[in-house]
C-alpha cells in the first residue's frame, strides 16, 4: 500500500460509522501486546477547549525539553497532523507502516469476533497508540478524546494526569440531551489515583464531577475554586496553591483561552510536583504565550479582515461573540456560516447575531454537512443570506470583518483556499 491507499482505507471505515464503546478497541489492543500500556499519557477531554489545551501542554513541555507526541482532532490541514511528535505530523511513510500493522488485526476482528467492524476513529486510535507505544517511543502522549468520554475509544489507557476542559450540549444525539447526561459520559475518564483538572460551569454538572472525584479519592483541582484566573484585557494572573503567576500574554485571544491556559498549567505544576517532570516556569509560560492554534479565531487575511474560527456548539460560539465583542466592537462584523447535522443550529444562530451586521448561510462538501435552505430555516430572522458558492463569496468579500466559523471540518475546507 502506498500513502494514499492507506488514506483511502482509513476513510473508507467511516461507512461504518459512529459505534460508542471500546470493546472493539481493547481487542485489537490485546492482539497488539497492549501498545497503550507503554505511554505516558495525559488525557485531556471535554467539549469545547481541548485542541487548545493539548497545545498549550505540548509547547511547555517541548519547551521544557521532553519528547511529546500528541493525538488530536479532526485535522485542519492534512491528515497527519492528528498524530504528531513535537509538533510536527507524522510523516506519509510512517502512516503506511502502521497501516500495515493494523489492517490484518482490523481484519481478524471481524472475523474472529461478533463486536462488529473497526471505526474510522478506532483506526486512528489503534494506530497512535502503535505509534508512540511501539514504534516512535516518547517521554509524554497528549491524548485528546474523540466524541465523548467513557465510550470514546481513547477511554482505554491508564493516564498519569487527567484533564477535563468543559463540559457542554454537543452531541446529544448520541451523549444526551442535558448537561448531567454529558457530564456522566465525561466522568468516565475519571479513574481512581489519577489527579484530575477541571473546568465545570453548569451547578448539577459540577456538583456531579465533585462527587465522582470524592468517590475514586482523586486529587481533583477545580477552576475557580483551586485555580484562579483574573483576567485584565489581553493579559491574566494565574493563581494555585502557592503559586501566582502574573502578566501572562496569549497570543490566542480570548478569556476562555486563559481558562484552557490556566488548565494546562496546573497539569504541569501537578505533575512537577508529583515528580513526573522538571519544570522551568519561565520556559513553561513564554512557550504556552506563543502558542497559536490553526482555526481557532484565527486572521487569515488583514485587508479585508477575515478570521477562521471552528466554533461548532453553542458555547463556543458564545465565546467566540464574546471575544469578537471584546476586541473588535468597533468593526462591523459580517457572518459566514455553514455546520454539519447534530447541532443546534437555531441557538448557534441566535447567538451569532448578537455580532452580525450581514449573516451568510452556506454549505460545503462534507458527508454530515447541512444543506443552505435547512441551516436558513433553523432561524425565523429574514435578513439571513444564503450563500451557493463560498469560495467566490470569500474572494469577492469587501467589508470590515468576516468571521467564518460553524464547523471544524469547514474551517478545514476553507483554509485550504485561504491559506
Amino acid at each position: 500500500m502506498n500513502y494514499l491507499d492507506s488514506l483511502h482505507w482509513i476513510h473508507g471505515r467511516t461507512k461504518f460509522g459512529i459505534k460508542p464503546g471500546v470493546k472493539r478497541m481493547k481487542w485489537m489492543l490485546r492482539k497488539l501486546d497492549h501498545p497503550e500500556d507503554k505511554i505516558q499519557g495525559i488525557h485531556v477531554v471535554g467539549t469545547n477547549g481541548k485542541g487548545s489545551t493539548v497545545s498549550y501542554i505540548r509547547d511547555a513541555l517541548i519547551a521544557n525539553g521532553y519528547e511529546v507526541g500528541t493525538f488530536t482532532s479532526p485535522y485542519i490541514i492534512t491528515f497527519n497532523e492528528r498524530i504528531s511528535l513535537n509538533g510536527k505530523p507524522i510523516t506519509n511513510e510512517e502512516l503506511v507502516e502502521l497501516v500495515q500493522i493494523v489492517k490484518p488485526i482490523t481484519e481478524r476482528l471481524e472475523v474472529e469476533t461478533d463486536l462488529g467492524p473497526a471505526t474510522e476513529f478506532e483506526v486512528i486510535t489503534l494506530i497512535m497508540f502503535v505509534y508512540f507505544g511501539t514504534i516512535r517511543p516518547v517521554n509524554f502522549v497528549v491524548v485528546e478524546a474523540g466524541l465523548g468520554a467513557l465510550n470514546d475509544s481513547t477511554n482505554v489507557f491508564q493516564p498519569i494526569m487527567t484533564v477535563l476542559t468543559s463540559i457542554g450540549l454537543d452531541h446529544t444525539n448520541i451523549l444526551g440531551e442535558t448537561y448531567m447526561d454529558i457530564a456522566r459520559e465525561k466522568a468516565g475518564v475519571i479513574k481512581p489515583s489519577v489527579p484530575l483538572v477541571y473546568s465545570i460551569k453548569p451547578k448539577d454538572a459540577l456538583n456531579f464531577i465533585r462527587e465522582v472525584v470524592e468517590h475514586h479519592h482523586n486529587k481533583g483541582l477545580e477552576l475557580d475554586r483551586d485555580i484562579y484566573v483574573v483576567s485584565e484585557d489581553e493579559e491574566f494572573t494565574y493563581r494555585y496553591d502557592n503559586y501566582e503567576l502574573e502578566n501572562i500574554k496569549l497570543k490566542m485571544i480570548g478569556n476562555h483561552q486563559h481558562e484552557n491556559a490556566a488548565l494546562a498549567i496546573t497539569t504541569l505544576i501537578e505533575m512537577y510536583q508529583r515528580g513526573l517532570i522538571q519544570l522551568d516556569f519561565n520556559k513553561m509560560i513564554d512557550a504556552i504565550e506563543n502558542v497559536t492554534w490553526y482555526g481557532r479565531i484565527e486572521k487569515v487575511n488583514d485587508n479585508p479582515l477575515i478570521f477562521l474560527d471552528g466554533a461548532h456548539n453553542k458555547e463556543s460560539i458564545d465565546a467566540l461573540v464574546k471575544t469578537l465583542q471584546h476586541y473588535y466592537s468597533d468593526k462591523k462584523i459580517d457572518v459566514l456560516f455553514a455546520a454539519i447535522d447534530g447541532k443546534p443550529i437555531g441557538k448557534m444562530l441566535n447567538s451569532l447575531e448578537d455580532i452580525a451586521n450581514r449573516f451568510f448561510v452556506t454549505t460545503f462538501d462534507f458527508p454530515k454537512a447541512l444543506p443552505i435552505d435547512t441551516i436558513y430555516e433553523s432561524v425565523e430572522h429574514s435578513h439571513i443570506e444564503k450563500v451557493k458558492n463560498y469560495r467566490e463569496f470569500i474572494e469577492s468579500y469587501q467589508g470590515d470583518l468576516l468571521i467564518i466559523t460553524g464547523s471544524l471540518y469547514f474551517i478545514s475546507e476553507v483554509r485550504k483556499l485561504l491559506v
